[in-house]
């Protein structure tokens, strides 16, 4: 994604994929793709804004958008920002 894109921190979302891995397939989080405002899911707190790709990766194999969206990381007009954005 970072590559593609032509920016970003690879080594930030490098350094966050066992947890996120952990987290969000290893059934510790709650969550439903097909309910996102689901009232009794868990919320994922990214503190490092720099590893959004790794958070983006994450939802897109969960299933929450196609993976295919990935590839507009940064780019114009797309929601997946080089940080986090709840309201996008």
């Amino acid at each position: 994604m970072t590559t593609a894109a032509g920016s970003g921190h690879p080594s930030s979302s490098l350094s966050a994929v066992e947890v996120v891995n952990a987290l969000f397939f290893g059934g510790f989080m709650k969550y439903d793709p097909k309910n996102p405002q689901m009232k009794e899911r868990d919320r994922f707190i990214l503190s490092k804004g720099h590893a959004c790709p790794i958070l983006y990766a994450a939802m897109a194999e969960a299933g929450y958008f196609s993976t295919e969206l990935l590839l507009t990381l940064r780019k114009l007009g797309s929601v997946l920002e080089g940080h986090p954005n709840l309201v996008r």
